[in-house]
C-alpha cells in the first residue's frame, strides 16, 4: 500500500464505521477504513439484514399454509433450507457490495485486515500480504459486537450455535433453545419455530453486581419523578 498517512482512520466498517468514514471524506478529510471480514459489519452481514431475509422466507412459508384463507390453493407446502439460507446470504452480499460502492464513490481507502492500535496515532493492520502500519491524526474505533459464550456452553457449530451458525444452519433442529431475547434472538426464535422447530426463548442476564459499600437489603429503588 503506497499511502499510509491519513487524517482519519476508522477501524470497523459496520453502520457506525462506514457512515463515519463517508462523512469524514465528504468534509474533506483523507480517510481510511479497516475491516477484517465483510464491509457493512455484523448488522449487515450477520445480523439485522440476513435475519430479515430469513424471516421473509418464513413469512411466505406461513402464508402458504393459509392459502385457503386467501382463496388460493397450495399442495404440499415445503421448504428447502439450503435455498432459504442461500437467499439470505445473497441479500447480505449484495448490500455489502453497496457499502463498498459508497466508500469508493466518496474516495475512502479500504484496507482489508485485522487492525490494532500501535501507539499514538498509529494502527497496525495484518493483511493477507503481511503487516503494515497506518498513521492518522484521528482514529475512530467502531469494532462493534461479538458473540458471547456461556461457561460450559462454548459454541461448537453442532450442539451449541452462535448467531453465525444460526444464519447458516447445517440442519433444521427438532428442538431449539435460544438464549437471549433481544431483537435478533427473537427473530431467530420466530424463524426456526415457523419452519417447524420446537423453539424456546430464554433471556439471560449477568449476575447482579453488588453496590459498593452497600448491602443489598439497604438498597432501594428510587421513585421516578417528572417535571414539566
Amino acid at each position: 500500500m503506497a499511502d499510509t498517512s491519513f487524517d482519519v482512520i476508522v477501524v470497523g466498517s459496520g453502520p457506525g464505521g462506514y457512515v463515519a468514514a463517508i462523512r469524514a471524506a465528504q468534509l474533506g478529510l483523507k480517510t481510511a477504513v479497516i475491516e477484517r471480514e465483510h464491509l457493512g459489519g455484523i448488522c449487515l452481514n450477520w445480523g439485522c439484514i440476513p435475519t430479515k431475509a430469513l424471516l421473509r422466507s418464513a413469512e411466505v412459508y406461513h402464508l402458504m399454509h393459509r392459502a385457503k384463507d386467501f382463496g388460493l390453493s397450495v399442495e404440499k407446502a415445503d421448504y428447502d433450507l439450503a435455498a432459504v439460507v442461500a437467499r439470505s446470504r445473497g441479500v447480505a452480499k449484495q448490500l455489502s457490495g453497496g457499502v463498498a460502492h459508497l466508500l469508493k464513490k466518496n474516495k475512502v481507502t479500504v484496507v482489508m485486515g485485522a487492525g490494532k492500535l500501535a501507539g499514538k496515532g498509529k494502527v497496525e493492520v495484518k493483511t493477507d500480504k503481511g503487516t503494515e502500519t497506518l498513521s492518522a491524526k484521528n482514529i475512530i474505533i467502531a469494532t462493534g459486537a461479538r458473540a458471547r459464550e456461556l461457561p460450559g456452553l462454548e459454541a461448537d457449530g453442532d450442539l451449541v450455535w452462535t448467531y453465525k451458525h444460526a444464519l447458516n444452519p447445517p440442519r433444521m433442529p427438532k428442538k431449539l433453545l435460544v438464549i437471549g431475547s433481544g431483537a435478533i434472538g427473537i427473530e431467530f426464535a420466530s424463524f426456526f419455530n415457523t419452519l417447524g422447530s420446537d423453539t424456546t426463548s430464554r433471556n439471560w442476564t449477568a449476575p447482579r453486581a453488588r453496590l459498593p459499600r452497600t448491602s443489598r437489603r439497604g438498597a432501594r429503588p428510587r421513585p421516578r419523578s417528572s417535571t414539566r
